[in-house]
């Protein structure tokens, strides 16, 4: 059985080529790009991609278009943050030359948070369905935290898809004030209502979610930082909601 490794990209020069270079059995490497300005299209092209020009639609939109284009039987939708490991790729290998029970397949997938894995918190490792039969498989969620949905059972793999979002505390915020705009947007398309309590109640709700539920204490100082972090994120999220909804 082939398979597509399914990339989206947007100025990745730096993490493209070691996503790429993960997956060295995938039959059919497919990246779309929607408008790097650095050398990531010629990175993925030089590594053997094919890579598509687009617009960007939002998060869900441009992977169900990733899938679209695809030619092989199986896909394994990646980020250009993330890495398959050597044990995910051989657990893939040994399906692909078998029968697959499943539609769909899950991985677990590990943050990394300051140079090291995290164990805990609301970013501890998670499974993550990434591994889809062609054309049993769609993103969903619009514009912001899309969910691969699988039009049947799913199994789990074998080994880790290892993420590493941030560079760091700046890095971060970066990210969370581009994800505070998208929810704006998401909230207004929903219809969801932001209250002025929101921005005072749900960032505490989610600092002692991440380092006291979920253990987020057992990263020490990390976790406290990533609680924190998260945290502000929460905050800067639904203040941007409820002041675009004042202002309508």
């Amino acid at each position: 059985m082939t398979l597509t490794l399914a990339i989206i990209t947007l100025n990745e020069e730096n993490r493209i080529g070691d996503v790429i270079r993960s997956v060295p059995m995938a039959t059919e490497v497919l990246v779309l790009d929607s408008g790097s300005t650095d050398r990531t299209c010629e990175i993925a092209e030089s590594l053997g991609a094919r890579v598509i020009n687009s617009d960007w639609p939002g998060y869900g939109e441009q992977k169900n278009r990733v899938f679209k284009a695809s030619t092989s039987d199986w896909i394994l939708s990646l980020d250009a943050d993330e890495i398959a490991t050597p044990e995910l790729v051989e657990s893939i290998r040994k399906l692909m030359v078998s029968e697959p029970k499943f539609a769909g397949y899950s991985a677990v997938r590990r943050n990394h948070w300051l140079g090291k894995p995290v164990r805990g918190g609301v970013y501890g490792p998670r499974a993550k369905t990434r591994l889809v039969r062609r054309g049993h498989g769609r993103w969903v969620g619009g514009i912001l935290h899309e969910t691969l949905d699988v039009d049947g059972p799913i199994g789990r793999l074998d080994g880790l898809i290892e993420h590493y979002p941030y560079t760091g505390v700046e890095d971060f915020i970066s990210t969370a004030d581009n994800y505070a705009e998208l929810f704006v947007e998401k909230c207004r398309l929903e219809g969801r209502c932001a209250h002025w309590w929101d921005p005072l109640t749900r960032p505490f709700l989610h600092f002692v979610k991440a380092f006291l539920l979920n253990v987020g204490f057992i990263d020490g100082l990390r976790g406290f930082q990533l609680a924190r972090l998260g945290a502000m994120e929460v905050r800067m999220k639904w203040s941007r909601a409820y002041n675009a909804q004042r202002s309508e």
